[in-house]
């Protein structure tokens, strides 16, 4: 076990990642001084990404896995391995700012009602815009969809300083959170039956069903360069949302909700499956397929998933979800934006 010497340990994931390292970690060390040990978990790497981290960058402490765990086995075998009060998640293909770190810090120290954290996340290859993964904080509507400010479906915003405000939101990105580190450990981490892709917003609606807070603080801000693991629009990336969407809904959905809800949403995928057919998309059509048919193979243990989180179910926290729906204010009405949206439909 290995004892953090700040309050704070920021936990980078690594599969032959030394390229990014090459390029972010300068910053992100020389920030950390006095404020956050950064701690490197080398998920069975081939090339040499821990010798040159080693060497280069000797204040990281680095925690090597012999067999590759995925993304989120090998958080979950590195952290445990971790003794600190908060846990910053942060993927290998981010790039820090100065001063990034602070604002987080106060204001997770600040407020002791809150579980998780993010920055503001723009893409590192046009930093004016915001990022797919979590942007300026994330939100889902009736069905369970997700959605972000800054961020709708395909549609990214300009960020002009119009989601500056800190605010209460309902998941947080995976690619960059802070966490309290008992909670993560106490509600299970990262569902390593999803692999990939809406690991977090599970996380984050777990806890939020236990009461706890999510919250974007947009004062710090990073930078992702977003597709590095499983590109963007490709085939495995929609099979893995439309395969977890429906997981998610299985493990954390009331009762009452959980069988209408889940027929609708079933419903909405066969006419996504039926449109990239039609429109010549036949690896959507085969993803959305493919999905459908390892939820039923899969539902039996998500059954039983549904029962061990049902037991940590509290006062539900409802703050982040839209009463509508954004598949409809999207694509049939044409807001594509977080702002066009109904205000008084958010819980």
């Amino acid at each position: 076990m290995y004892k953090t010497q700040t309050d704070t340990a920021v936990v980078v994931l690594s599969y032959n990642g030394k390229s990014y390292h090459e390029q972010f970690f300068p910053l992100l060390v020389k920030e950390s001084e006095g404020l956050y040990d950064v701690i490197l978990i080398d998920n069975a790497s081939t090339d040499d990404t821990a010798d040159y981290v080693r060497k280069n960058f000797p204040s990281v402490h680095i925690i090597q896995l012999p067999v590759n765990k995925g993304f989120t086995g090998g958080y979950a075998e590195g952290i445990k391995q971790l003794s600190t009060q908060y846990l910053v998640l942060l993927s290998a293909d981010f790039e820090v700012s100065e001063s990034w770190f602070q604002p987080l810090h106060s204001f997770m120290n600040e407020h002791s009602d809150i579980a998780v954290i993010q920055p503001k996340i723009r893409y590192q290859k046009e930093k004016h815009m915001f990022e797919y993964a979590g942007a300026a904080g994330g939100f889902i509507d009736s069905l369970g969809y997700p959605f972000c400010r800054g961020r709708m479906f395909f549609t990214l915003e300009e960020d002009k300083d119009q989601y500056n405000e800190p605010i209460e939101c309902f998941w947080a990105s995976g690619g960059c959170f802070m966490i309290r580190a008992e909670l993560f450990k106490e509600f299970g981490g990262l569902e390593p039956d999803f692999f990939a892709h809406m690991e977090e917003i599970d996380l984050c609606w777990r806890l939020k069903n236990a009461g706890h807070k999510i919250y974007c603080v947009p004062s710090s801000t990073v930078f992702h360069v977003g597709g590095s693991v499983i590109s963007y629009g490709s085939p495995q990336k929609a099979y893995l949302n439309f395969r977890n969407g429906l997981f998610m809904m299985v493990k954390n959905l009331p009762s009452t909700e959980l069988l209408p809800k889940l027929f609708i949403r079933m419903s909405l995928d066969g006419v996504a499956a039926i449109k990239g057919l039609l429109s010549g998309n036949f690896g959507e059509f085969v993803a959305i397929l493919k999905a459908h048919l390892h939820f039923y193979r899969g539902l039996p243990g998500f059954i039983r998933k549904r029962k061990m989180a049902r037991k940590q179910v509290k006062e539900r926290n409802l703050k982040g979800i839209y009463k509508g729906s954004v598949v409809w204010e999207y694509f049939i009405k044409g807001k594509k934006k977080f702002s066009e949206l109904d205000i008084n439909l958010f819980q």
